[in-house]
């Protein structure tokens, strides 16, 4: 199933482009020239959410920003589980295919371990990371677990399935007057039935369903990509990844980190600040 959407062209003025993964048709953006980057979203965005940084960037970068399967416009397979594990495998397919070398990644929310996933199988291919209000570790705080469960829960499904849950009150709701009403309907049109929305519904569970892989994937990181120069863009305001807890074990896995804070940003950072993260990225990955 792909959704019948186009996005409109003065906010999201990029052209679509698609690969045939695997599984499904995956939806993407590749725009300008230069030195790779690779923007992964989290739930339950899409790459809409890079809007801002890649228009910034790809005077001087080639800037490549994914939808995740059952994200955005790409499509929602029948017999796809939705998991990390198999949205992991998926980029890497991507990359791939894009034949990338030399990229910097970024990711925030799911995108961080999502991406780091990819990346440790293509180490010698990455020259760079950029972590923003994410987690790569097993998640183990008592409000991310106990969110898990309530949002895995029968009613909190179907609120999320029928009423778009995680978009209207936990996106939206977030992002208040940061969005025009144009913009916050981008983040509607992509999941507009509960059929669309079973990838979205999905990524609540995995909180705790993931912990053996990201048990893993902690490993692995600091093990494949612990000599990468890293670049922390937080929001300070973010309940969810909180930057006490955060940023310090983002500093024990890697041995170059720049940390920009963004004292008025929470979640969903790329809406709050992307103009300070866009600056970072050029000032950090000349």
């Amino acid at each position: 199933m792909l959704i019948d959407f186009i996005p409109d062209g003065s906010l999201y003025p990029f052209e679509s482009r698609w690969f045939d993964s695997s599984v499904g048709r995956v939806h993407y953006i590749d725009e300008g020239a230069g030195p790779p980057l690779l923007f992964c979203h989290g739930a339950p965005t899409w790459s809409f959410l890079y809007r801002h940084i890649v228009t910034a960037l790809r005077d001087r970068y080639r800037c490549i920003a994914v939808d995740h399967l059952g994200f955005g416009l790409s499509e929602r397979p029948a017999g796809f589980g939705y998991t990390i594990a198999e949205h992991t495998a998926i980029l890497g397919e991507l990359i791939d295919h894009l034949r990338l070398d030399g990229f910097v990644l970024m990711g925030q929310d799911w995108g961080g371990p999502i991406g780091l996933g990819a990346a440790t199988a293509r180490a010698d291919r990455l020259r760079g990371i950029v972590l923003g209000n994410t987690q790569f570790w097993p998640i183990e705080a008592m409000a991310n677990r106990a969110f898990s469960m309530i949002m895995s829960s029968r009613p909190m499904q179907r609120r999320i399935l029928e009423g778009n849950f995680l978009v209207e009150r936990v996106l939206l709701a977030e992002l208040g007057r940061k969005l025009t009403a144009a913009e916050a309907d981008h983040y509607r049109a992509v999941q507009p039935t509960a059929e669309t929305r079973r990838g979205l519904a999905m990524m609540p569970r995995e909180i705790r369903a993931a912990r053996p892989l990201l048990d893993q994937l902690a490993r692995d990181v600091t093990v494949l990509l612990g000599d990468k120069p890293v670049l922390v863009v937080w929001g300070m305001r973010d309940m969810v990844f909180r930057p006490n807890a955060c940023i310090p074990r983002i500093r024990e896995s890697f041995a170059d980190v720049d940390v920009v804070e963004l004292p008025g940003a929470r979640h969903f950072i790329q809406e709050h600040a992307p103009d300070a993260i866009a600056a970072a990225i050029a000032r950090r990955f000349r």
